[in-house]
């Protein structure tokens, strides 16, 4: 009887997965088992099979540099461990059971918040019952640190890499802090800095932290498939791993890094608009166009939908999603898809409040209105303002900007810029300057020369860089 209910078990989770999806499962812990080898082992019965520790530490350092990270590796068998099977005296075995194995793969890659939340408790703490924050802090560190080491190791990182972005050290700490602060206590409150390490919290708690946020899920799907490397060439129904990370143009061999890290352009790329995903385009670097007001109007305007982001001189790292093509002219353009964000110290996103619609705002050579590129509050008081004196910029947000209710993102009111960088996400609008395209300038010599003798520079200059559309395609 009881091996009935349990062979029910493991074919209802194994039929979860296509053909093609099991027979990998079964490769990969045919392997891990080590029954490929002995003619003893081949003669034990194929149920009997079992996985150790070892194994799975000894798949991964088969490898020159380790696929997973040795903690992440110690929490996955945890996890496998931790499922029951009916029939089974319980208390746990070191060994890990191929029904398990399956129902640990099936419960995480297909299963409900329910399905996998005794799992991803064991993950945290062997012991499981409630857990301390501080536990909690551990796990999801561990968990984006395993996220960003598979995808460059997998070399998954789709043109961006560990060279060309900045030091992600910081910016696993900022994400795991950024998705802690979602964990609410049955009360609706949201305990935060120390106070949350030491909080116990329960499994109806943790339940509905995975629940209500969906990186928890995608980050530790992307762990067992690219990290045990199963399931991984199969497409994936979803797009939230398909687009986990976007395609990344034009800052290969510019010689910069960017002021992006992996765990930020994830986090930033999961607020865009779904249509806009797939892909961000360098348009602007400070460090290769210049500190010049006028390069970069040349370079953003009519560009499409755009990322700013920008450093203090004291090390602040802060920007805004602009919805819209930048356009200069004296009125506030943009919706509110707009958005700005802290990258450094801390990692966050803020939306629109509805308050008013002063989304964006680019203005350049005009006598009357300010001239700058702004987003959120209002003139002379932006959530984030960059003065077409380049160098020179205000987040004045006392107590919070009006637009998009975001505190001072900068470390003092008044600051100045250390660097900056523009990217266009999604496909570029037709009406960029692709390449061939003539400037008015171009078919009429005599308007050219009218601008140069009253000393103006073309402006379209500046928009005529070789657009680089398949250089990095390669995840090199």
């Amino acid at each position: 009887k009881m091996g009935n209910a349990e062979s029910n078990a493991y074919q209802n989770h194994l039929s979860r997965f296509l053909p093609e999806e099991q027979s990998d499962i079964d490769g990969l812990f045919n392997t891990l088992s080590g029954s490929s080898g002995s003619a003893g082992a081949k003669n034990a019965k194929a149920a009997k099979k079992t996985m150790t520790l070892a194994a799975l530490q000894a798949r991964q350092s088969a490898h020159t540099r380790e696929p997973l990270p040795e903690p992440m590796t110690v929490r996955l068998y945890n996890g496998m461990k931790s499922i029951d099977l009916p029939g089974k005296s319980s208390g746990p075995s070191e060994q890990v059971a191929k029904e398990q194995f399956v129902i640990f793969m099936s419960n995480l890659l297909k299963g409900n918040a329910d399905e996998k939340i005794s799992i991803i408790m064991r993950m945290i703490a062997k012991t499981g019952g409630p857990l301390k924050g501080k536990q909690i802090q551990e796990f999801t560190e561990d968990l984006i640190t395993s996220v960003v080491h598979v995808l460059s190791y997998r070399k998954e990182l789709k043109g961006w890499s560990l060279e060309n972005t900045r030091d992600s050290s910081s910016g696993v700490k900022a994400l795991a802090s950024e998705l802690l602060s979602e964990l609410k206590l049955p009360d609706g409150t949201k305990p935060m800095g120390s106070q949350l390490l030491e909080t116990n919290f329960d499994q109806s708690v943790i339940e509905d932290w995975v629940y209500r946020v969906p990186q928890i899920s995608v980050f530790l799907s992307v762990v067992i498939r690219q990290g045990l490397h199963v399931l991984h060439s199969l497409p994936d129904q979803t797009n939230d791993i398909l687009n986990l990370v976007p395609h990344c143009k034009g800052i290969k061999g510019r010689g910069v890094a960017s002021l992006f890290d992996i765990p930020a352009i994830i986090y930033i790329n999961s607020h865009l608009p779904a249509e806009l995903q797939h892909k961000w385009q360098l348009l602007f670097s400070s460090r290769v166009h210049g500190e010049s007001f006028s390069q970069l109007c040349a370079h953003i305007v009519n560009k499409g939908p755009c990322i700013v982001i920008l450093r203090d001189v004291d090390g602040f790292l802060f920007g805004g999603f602009a919805s819209h093509s930048w356009e200069v002219k004296p009125q506030f353009q943009g919706d509110n898809r707009c958005f700005l964000f802290s990258v450094f110290p801390t990692l966050a996103v803020y939306t629109c409040t509805g308050y008013n619609d002063h989304y964006m705002y680019l203005n350049h050579g005009q006598q009357t209105m300010p001239n700058g590129l702004g987003m959120g509050g209002q003139h002379g008081y932006f959530g984030l303002w960059i003065d077409s004196d380049y160098g020179k910029g205000h987040s004045k947000a006392k107590p919070r900007c009006t637009t998009y209710n975001s505190p001072q993102l900068s470390t003092k009111e008044d600051f100045t810029l250390d660097a900056m960088e523009v990217w266009a996400v999604g496909d570029a609008p037709e009406s960029a300057g692709r390449k061939g395209k003539k400037s008015i300038l171009d078919v009429d010599p005599q308007a050219q020369a009218l601008l140069e003798m009253a000393g103006k520079t073309r402006q379209s200059e500046g928009l005529r860089e070789p657009i680089e559309e398949d250089e990095d395609d390669g995840d090199d």
